[in-house]
């Protein structure tokens, strides 16, 4: 039965951040992942948009026409790759937050939860990889990390670098289509498996929460921090559901209770951007009522002083003092240009 595009334009619009779209359009691994995320953390369902003739026309294709894909191998995707990343290392903060307490938690649910997390992203429209080889990827990183919180990144790497090199595209249905029913049945289990540890921990257990949640996201940062611009990517992603409502209130935040206390999340990720800013400013030696002249200045004469082939005497201190002025000074930068005028 052909899909309708004036149908899924309205589900997207009532029920897109559910995955109801993608329910109508027999993409069940995209509507779980838009269930588990809330449309890809909101911006993910408002991308879609523009792409939702794209999935109806797939969605219509023969299975002749899928069948000539079948042969082919999908392009390598820095953008898939990047969705990968960052589902694997939301299953893993989930991991940590509902899961931690478990004795085999480093060698059992941190891997299986990141393996999961990349291989829905990998298998979402037409495209799939090998679960097999993927999990194994996750399995075998853990144990090289174990027991530290910022094991997820490097499990997250391994297993979407491999969901990539195994990545391949779906065969084509045959027969009719599947009950909506048992399809439904299917995607609520895989729900409730993914949020009833979340929210046990986040009802019985909230400070303890908080705590897990600010640790991995703070490891997470630290890590990136000699990634400037990727840092301040995902600071600025961080904090964008929590200036859209205070925008929305007022500037009254989550009042007071229980919400409350889920609002120094925000605050800890807003205090590292402040902690980074000070520390540029220092590396750079100046204060923070320096304009971008000033910052701009002392950055020229900064790389002249401790560039390597300058300090040949001294080469380890230059070097190491070198990759400080820049990463100072990309931070200022970027939070400059961000700056709202």
């Amino acid at each position: 039965m052909a899909k309708s595009l004036l149908k899924t334009y309205a589900l997207w619009s009532f029920g897109g951040p559910f995955g109801l779209h993608h329910i109508y359009l027999g993409r069940d691994s995209h509507a779980l992942l838009w269930m588990l995320t809330f449309g890809g953390f909101g911006m993910g369902w408002m991308w879609e948009f523009w792409r939702i003739p794209g999935f109806v026309a797939q969605a219509n294709r023969k299975s002749a026409h899928q069948s000539k894909l079948q042969n082919g191998v999908p392009e390598m995707s820095v953008t898939w790759l990047f969705g990968q990343m960052v589902v694997g290392i939301y299953f893993g903060i989930v991991a940590v937050i509902g899961l931690s307490s478990l004795g085999s938690f480093y060698f059992i649910a941190l891997p299986l939860a990141v393996g999961l997390g990349v291989y829905l992203v990998a298998s979402l429209g037409d495209q799939t990889s090998d679960l097999w080889k993927t999990m194994v990827a996750a399995f075998l990183t853990s144990p090289i990390f174990y027991g530290r919180i910022i094991a997820m990144l490097p499990i997250t790497i391994v297993a979407s670098a491999t969901a990539q090199q195994c990545r391949r595209y779906k065969r084509p249905r045959t027969g009719t289509e599947e009950n909506m029913s048992l399809r439904l049945y299917r995607l609520g289990l895989a729900y409730l498996a993914f949020s009833t540890p979340l929210a046990y921990s986040a009802f019985y257990n909230t400070t303890v929460t908080i705590n897990y949640i600010a640790e991995s996201i703070g490891a997470i940062l630290d890590w990136l921090s000699v990634f400037p611009t990727l840092s301040a990517l995902l600071e600025g992603v961080l904090l964008l559901p929590y200036h859209c409502w205070m925008l929305i209130t007022g500037g009254r935040g989550f009042g007071t209770g229980y919400f409350r206390e889920w609002e120094n999340i925000y605050q800890f990720v807003h205090s590292f951007q402040q902690e980074k800013k000070e520390m540029a400013y220092k590396v750079l030696g100046l204060d923070q009522t320096a304009n971008p002249e000033d910052i701009q200045h002392s950055y020229r004469e900064l790389v002249k002083l401790w560039h390597p082939d300058h300090n040949r005497h001294r080469v380890q201190e230059a070097e190491q003092r070198f990759i400080e002025i820049q990463e100072a000074y990309e931070t200022l930068s970027h939070m400059r240009k961000s700056k709202p005028s």
